[in-house]
């Protein structure tokens, strides 16, 4: 596992806080970065409790580390608590992608850097996804752009699991769909744009692609009835 050096400031600073984790931000032997912790569910049973939390922390710490070395490029993992049930790592300096794509049609913000950045998330979610790994959560706030690089980052893989499945690839990609569709539609084609990247990252698209015709279908099903 690509764990740096031992040993964290304890100065936090809440940054926000879901239904599993808070994050923070701090400094990690002088460098900023990023405090994951997983609290307790007080309606479990303590001991039960540790153990399923122990559990997902340290698999988002492997799904994290997988990413890389698939040669998706993710924060760098400085440190994990299984006391503390924390995930300390590098705090990646840069706008979210859902900032960039709602200022579309802005002075800042061209098709070609609409172009640039789906090309390289359908890159990003291939080699994903010929490893056998599942994002889970592929939204456009879980992607950064490097300042300075211009690159993608993908971050919060506390959903991530690993499977071959391509019936788990398609709802990665229609959980992304959705979020663009969502989100950003005044963008237009986003996910035909992210998907054509796609099929030039992954070997096994074709089977995948299949599935999410499959996919979309059960949800536009469900749409109706409901």
């Amino acid at each position: 596992m690509e764990v740096e050096a031992h040993g964290k400031d304890t100065s936090l600073v809440l940054l926000k806080q879901g239904a599993e984790a808070r994050v923070f931000t701090s400094t990690f032997i002088g460098r900023k970065s990023i405090v994951k912790e997983r609290f307790s569910k007080k309606y479990r049973h303590p001991t039960l409790d540790s153990k399923l939390t122990l559990k997902r922390l340290n698999a988002e710490a492997r799904c994290m580390t997988k990413a890389r070395r698939l040669g998706v490029s993710t924060p760098v993992l400085y440190s994990v608590d299984p006391i503390l049930h924390t995930l300390t790592f590098e705090y990646v300096e840069g706008p979210a992608v859902k900032e960039i794509l709602l200022e579309f049609g802005g002075s800042r913000v061209s098709e070609e850097r609409l172009d640039d950045i789906a090309a390289q998330i359908g890159d990003a979610i291939g080699k994903l996804h010929d490893g056998g790994l599942i994002h889970g959560d592929l939204t456009t706030s879980n992607m950064l752009i490097r300042d300075g690089t211009n690159k993608l980052v993908l971050i919060d893989f506390g959903l991530s699991f690993t499977s071959a499945l391509p019936e788990d690839k398609a709802v990665d990609l229609y959980v992304l769909e959705r979020a663009l569709l969502s989100m950003h539609s005044s963008c237009g084609n986003m996910i035909d744009r992210v998907l054509a990247a796609y099929r030039k990252s992954s070997k096994q698209w074709c089977s995948t692609l299949n599935k999410l015709a499959q996919v979309r279908q059960r949800g536009r099903k469900r749409t109706m009835v409901g």
